[in-house]
């Protein structure tokens, strides 16, 4: 890279997901800019491998124990240290020698090591929205406090952070976040309950993980977003308006008081948003083809229809219900993603399974993130009391 002398650290949180894999791709077109001190994975072995041969790291971590065991035996001749288990994602997120961190590992796992990194000052690229739903004033504190630096990666939150002015809000009206639709925009409403998970996890535009694709398909994922922006930008949801737009060539958008809409363009590649957050200030080749406007021809906009993704409502509602709501929602709904997944639920029945949690009774606010693990908690165990009793009452019927 051009003005960037020394190389930086690099821990890769998920580095065998598809943002982990994208990072890796950005950063062997830049080997003297930056190099990997530790990847980590959950169980993916083979990948975990093919990705230490690759780039030498000095740890890898495997969350579970059997997988760390079967890797360590493959790098028994490598000078590789292989670590096991959950504490091990926070060791590595606060190493000295490490100066950027992808945070890409999906859910509320990833919490912990990306609060970890927000304390021990690193650069935080945030892939992980759900930090921010569940912890969002600890998180944010977290940052200052530290002076660590935040650079969003999901393409939306990307594309606001660049198309707001360099310092405040001077001027913004609203911003403008964009969604694809999913795959189920224009099916009928009514055969909507009959949604397969490999429907559901074929996404037109992008190439995601099954979970995010599902929540792509129910719009959970941008009602994340808007809780995610409330915290990212300090605004309130009142002034974040959704707009389905299902080209996803428009990747978010400011509106100022002056009536100026300033948006970013791009194909849509979560290449672009972590080469822009590795470089950032700078820009750097991200290996994206350039966007080409007459391939694109048209740019369509939409409303979107809270019947059709019930979801997206209850995002908004959790959000100004304040206390408790946004962690049981996420909780809720990673518990009810899982069970389509596993064909346990309808995915008609997400929204349902989400609002039952959300109705039960979240009195306080979680800020320390004890509190808040016990809430995430309560609420899995509520969700999963939930999905028994209706397999319960399913069976008997």
């Amino acid at each position: 890279m051009d003005n960037i002398i020394n190389s930086k650290g690099i821990t890769i949180l998920g580095s065998t997901g598809t943002i982990g894999v994208n990072t890796l791709d950005v950063m062997s077109l830049h080997p003297d800019a930056y190099h990997v001190v530790a990847l980590t994975a959950n169980l993916n072995v083979d990948k975990m491998l093919a990705q230490c041969r690759r780039w030498k790291p000095q740890y890898a971590v495997m969350v579970d124990e059997q997988a760390a065991e079967k890797l360590s035996l493959a790098l028994k001749d490598d000078d590789i240290e292989v670590l096991s288990g959950v504490d091990s994602l926070e060791f590595v997120s606060q190493l000295e020698q490490v100066d950027y961190v992808m945070a890409a590992i999906v859910g509320a796992a990833g919490l912990l090591p990306n609060l970890a990194a927000a304390k021990a000052g690193k650069r935080v690229l945030l892939a992980n929205k759900e930090s921010l739903v569940m912890s969002g004033k600890l998180f944010m504190d977290a940052l200052h406090e530290n002076n660590a630096t935040l650079l969003p990666i999901d393409s939306e939150h990307n594309a606001i952070f660049q198309c707001l002015p360099v310092s405040g809000q001077q001027g913004v009206t609203k911003i403008l976040l964009t969604a694809s639709g999913g795959p189920f925009r224009t099916r009928d409403i009514n055969t909507l309950h009959d949604i397969t998970p490999e429907q559901a996890v074929a996404h037109p535009n992008w190439v995601m993980g099954q979970k995010i694709s599902v929540d792509s398909a129910t719009m959970m994922n941008k009602g994340l977003e808007v809780i995610e922006a409330c915290w990212l930008f300090d605004i309130t949801p009142d002034k974040i308006q959704v707009v389905i737009h299902p080209q996803s060539t428009i990747h978010s958008m400011v509106s100022y008081n002056d009536g100026s809409v300033l948006a970013q363009l791009g194909n849509p590649d979560m290449r672009t948003p972590i080469a822009y957050g590795l470089a950032w200030p700078e820009r750097l080749n991200s290996g994206v083809e350039q966007l080409d406007l007459f391939e694109v021809a048209r740019l369509d906009f939409e409303k979107p229809d809270f019947q059709r993704f019930p979801c997206l409502r209850l995002a908004y509602e959790a959000y100004k219900s304040g206390g408790n709501a946004t962690i049981a929602l996420n909780a809720a709904n990673e518990i009810a993603v899982e069970a389509f997944l596993r064909k346990k639920l309808r995915f008609t029945d997400i929204p349902v399974l989400i609002e039952a949690v959300l109705e039960q009774s979240i009195t306080g606010t979680s800020e320390q993130i004890d509190e808040i693990l016990i809430q995430d908690s309560v609420s899995r165990q509520q969700a999963e009391l939930w999905l028994n009793k209706r397999s319960a009452s399913h069976a008997g019927a």
